[in-house]
């Protein structure tokens, strides 16, 4: 596939089941993470992986966190569940290091960047994923189960596997709707 129609055709597949990405696909993407924009070369960020049992560790994880932030009935029940979706989830956390030059933003923005070219070297191989947020992102709670220090932040988590049944094209839309030129 070369890289425009990647580029072009790339879509989130939330309905995941094994295969995941391993061994060397699984190589590919962590590289693919590694060449994103990271001005001075601060590499902020980290890449944590669940699969197997490492799923249902972080799902105690989340559920955890979701009782201990004070979050409904509903999310604490579904929270043990939510890293079952895919065979295999990577926590990505921008993780800011100390620089005058390189403001924590643009760091996470990096991390952010991480998490995308991951997304698109595990399509480019075949796979699918989706990059999810939502509350856990941001539970100071799960950050703490993780071991991840006061000023980490989670990115997101990127569900990885093969696409139960192939994502459909969304429309393209016109760019120059988003466009203004000075």
């Amino acid at each position: 596939m070369d890289a425009i129609t990647l580029l072009l055709t790339r879509r989130s597949c939330a309905a995941l089941q094994a295969p995941a990405p391993e061994g060397e696909a699984l190589e590919v993407i962590l590289k693919a993470a590694l060449r994103v924009p990271d001005f001075q070369e601060l590499r902020p960020y980290q890449f944590i992986i669940a699969k197997g049992e490492g799923l249902e560790r972080l799902g105690a994880m989340m559920e955890r966190a979701a009782i201990a932030s004070g979050q409904s009935e509903d999310i604490v029940k579904r929270a043990p569940k939510m890293p079952l979706r895919a065979p295999l989830v990577i926590v990505v956390v921008a993780k800011a290091r100390d620089s005058v030059v390189v403001h924590p933003l643009e760091q996470q923005m990096t991390a952010g960047c991480a998490v995308m070219a991951m997304q698109m070297a595990a399509f480019a191989q075949g796979f699918g994923g989706i990059w999810r947020s939502g509350w856990a992102m941001f539970d100071r709670t799960l950050h703490a189960e993780l071991n991840l220090a006061e000023r980490d932040q989670i990115v997101g988590f990127l569900y990885l596997g093969t696409p139960v049944t192939s994502p459909t094209l969304a429309d393209d839309g016109d760019p120059s709707v988003y466009v203004n030129y000075l």
